[in-house]
C-alpha cells in the first residue's frame, strides 16, 4: 500500500493571489483581536489600585491554584490585596471564590485559612466553592449572593476579564490588579488571555447559566449585618460530595 503524500501548501504566485492572502490574513489577525480590544474599551476606567479602589462593602477574589493545599504564590499576592483593603477599612466583606471540584482540593477554604492569618476576621468571608472560571464566579456573585457592586482582585493579565464579565453579569465592578513576577507563569497566563477573551466574549453576549447555580444563599447579607460567618448549604455552592464536577483564571 502506498503512502499518502501530503503536498507542501502552495503560495499564490500571481500578485493578486498574494494580495488576498495578505489580507486573509490580517482578517484573520483583526478577528482574533477583537475580544482583546473589547476588553480594554469595557474596562478602561474600572481599574485601580489598593491605595484609591472605591469603599466598596465587598471584595472578590478569584482563585488561582493550591501547592499542596496552600494558596499558589499568585493566589496569595491577590489575598494579600484583599486583606490590606480589609485592613484599610476599604471593604468589609471577601467573597472567596474557587474549585472545589474533588475532596482533596479546596480552593475556598485554603483561601478562607490565608486571609484569617492575615486579619480578616473568619466570619467577614464568604466562601463560593464552584468558580470554576470567571464567568461562573461573577453570575454566582450576582444571583446566589446577591453581590451587585464589588471589587474583583487578580493578577494584571486576568483582571480586565473579570471587570468586563463581572460587569456584563450585573455587578458593578472596580478591578484591582495586583502584581506579580513576571515568570514563566505570568508569560503564560498573558498569552492564555488572548485565547481567554474570546470566550468572555460569547459569555457577555450569550449569558449562560454557570455549570451550578442552585437558590440564593445570604452568607453576604448576613455578614454584612452581624459579621457572623454564614456556611453555605451544598446544593448552593456545588460543594464537593453534594455534586460538584476557577480560571483559575
Amino acid at each position: 500500500m502506498g503512502r499518502l503524500r501530503l503536498g507542501r501548501p502552495r503560495f499564490p504566485r500571481t500578485r493578486a493571489g498574494q494580495r488576498r492572502l495578505v489580507q486573509a490574513v490580517m482578517a484573520a489577525c483583526v478577528l482574533a483581536l477583537l475580544p482583546a480590544t473589547w476588553l480594554y474599551v469595557a474596562t478602561g476606567d474600572r481599574l485601580r489600585s489598593t491605595a484609591d479602589v472605591p469603599r466598596t462593602e465587598v471584595a472578590v477574589v478569584f482563585g488561582a491554584g493550591l501547592w499542596e493545599g496552600e494558596p499558589s504564590p499568585y493566589l496569595a499576592h491577590r489575598l494579600d490585596a484583599a486583606a490590606e483593603l480589609y485592613r484599610a477599612g476599604r471593604i468589609e466583606v471577601v467573597l472567596v471564590t474557587g474549585d472545589n471540584s474533588r475532596e482533596d482540593y479546596d480552593e475556598p477554604d485554603a483561601m478562607r485559612a490565608y486571609l484569617t492569618r492575615h486579619g480578616v476576621p473568619d466570619g467577614r468571608i464568604v466562601s463560593d466553592y464552584a468558580g470554576f472560571d470567571t464567568w461562573d464566579s461573577c453570575v454566582r456573585a450576582r444571583k446566589i449572593f446577591g453581590v451587585d457592586r464589588a471589587v474583583l482582585i487578580s493578577q494584571g493579565f486576568h483582571i480586565r476579564r473579570a471587570v468586563a464579565l463581572c460587569q456584563a453579569a450585573g455587578v458593578t465592578s472596580y478591578g484591582v490588579g495586583v502584581d506579580a513576577k513576571h515568570d514563566a507563569t505570568w508569560y503564560y497566563g498573558g498569552a492564555r488571555e488572548i485565547f481567554a477573551a474570546g470566550k468572555a466574549a460569547l459569555d457577555a453576549v450569550f449569558r449562560p447559566d454557570p455549570r451550578f447555580l442552585g437558590p440564593e444563599e445570604p452568607g453576604v447579607r448576613r455578614a454584612l449585618a452581624t459579621g457572623e460567618q454564614a456556611t453555605a448549604p451544598g446544593d448552593a455552592t456545588g460543594r464537593a460530595g453534594v455534586g460538584s464536577g476557577q480560571d483559575s483564571p
